[in-house]
């Protein structure tokens, strides 16, 4: 007889049915994915095995509180969780800044970090690839904004300049722009990193 392969979406209902080998199942399938991801972040193993349970804690929580509701998507979810945590981890260790929340988009701000260590640059590298890619996809308008003030660090009122309208038009097209940029993100369950 061959083996079935069950949907996640199913072995997440039974676990939440109480089905406790529904998670060892999850667990398995994805494991090497989940962790390989953590591993590639933090490259020490005790740091990627803490933060590998911690994701795991975090979905059981979830999945008992009846709290998940992300069909069908069940691996990009705990990579968002894992990613949230490497990211917390950064944090805790002085290695990535503090995300300033500001007017504009917080995870730009991770780009301003020009700190030397290599876990800093690659996850910079990653995230600037995605917010790149992601950035194509807004009107032209916007784009252009965006990636005068993000990219060449220009005011709002030298991009007003160039761009030829108020600084008040060139406010509103970035606040637009990462508006936009947050629903594109949101849509798409954009993790960002690869």
């Amino acid at each position: 007889m061959a083996n079935v392969v069950i949907p996640d979406a199913v072995l997440v209902k039974d676990y939440i049915g109480g089905d406790e080998n529904a998670l060892a199942s999850l667990i398995k399938r994805h494991q090497s994915k989940i962790y390989g991801f953590i591993y590639s972040k933090v490259t020490d193993r005790d740091i990627a095995d803490d933060i590998f349970q911690d994701t795991f804690i975090k979905v059981i929580k979830t999945l008992k509180c009846n709290a998940y509701n992300e069909e069908g998507k069940f691996l990009p979810w705990v990579m968002r969780i894992a990613h949230n945590l490497i990211v917390d981890h950064f944090r805790r260790n002085k290695k990535m800044p503090m995300f300033r929340e500001t007017e504009e988009f917080s995870i730009f701000s991770i780009m301003s970090d020009n700190s030397p260590n290599i876990e800093s640059r690659i996850i910079t590298n990653q995230v600037e690839n995605d917010v790149k890619r992601l950035i194509e996809e807004l009107p032209d308008d916007q784009k252009e904004v965006l990636q005068m003030r993000m990219y060449q660090d220009m005011s709002f009122k030298e991009i007003a300049d160039i761009t030829g309208v108020s600084i008040n038009t060139a406010l509103g097209r970035m606040r637009y722009a990462l508006m936009n940029l947050r629903k594109v993100i949101e849509k798409n369950n954009v993790v960002l990193t690869n």
